[in-house]
């Protein structure tokens, strides 16, 4: 099964913000930006589509002709709880240095780890092939199309950042 995750476009708030499950808006460059990525996927023909449920990745979604994708909330971006929509260097709770430290495990107050995201999206992905498709897109976050790469592509969690994902991003796995 090929997979193509598609990260949403940029969003409405001001760079610098951790916004993780927050139901942030598409910015104002969706007009330039979506026409980009949805020509990007043209040549390619899907047998399901799914998305995350916040609005910045069913936009992107319906947008590229994919009026009714299939919900998942197992696709949403990680959840950095209280620390949601406070810009990084307001965030004084003593618990963002020792996530600091050990980003791979240690949880945001309230929220979650990046080791519960990644058994999130296993937890997709096993339901995922149990199905009979042979292409498949998915609209979502940068680290869930991360947490794909560290179950798939079986690299470590410590190199989740070395796979880079921008705005409008589309990466293919091949699922076996």
């Amino acid at each position: 099964m090929t997979i193509t995750l598609i990260r949403h476009t940029s969003v409405n708030i001001p760079s610098g913000i951790c916004y993780g499950q927050s139901d942030v808006d598409v910015s104002g460059n969706f007009e330039f930006e979506a026409p980009i990525v949805k020509d990007k996927l043209t040549s390619n023909s899907f047998d399901a589509v799914y998305s995350s449920p916040l609005q910045r990745c069913e936009k992107l979604a319906r947008y590229c002709g994919f009026e009714n994708p299939t919900i998942d909330n197992r696709l949403m971006e990680i959840n950095f709880g209280n620390w949601e929509m406070k810009a990084w260097e307001d965030i004084t709770d003593p618990q963002l240095n020792r996530w600091y430290q050990n980003w791979v495990t240690e949880t945001p107050t309230n929220g979650e780890s990046l080791m519960d995201l990644i058994c999130r999206v296993d937890s997709f992905i096993v339901e995922l092939k149990k199905q009979n498709h042979e292409h498949v897109a998915i609209f979502t976050h940068a680290g869930v199309i991360r947490s794909f790469g560290v179950i798939i592509e079986k690299f470590s969690a410590e190199k989740y950042f070395d796979l880079n994902v921008n705005y409008g991003d589309s990466v293919q796995f091949i699922m076996k």
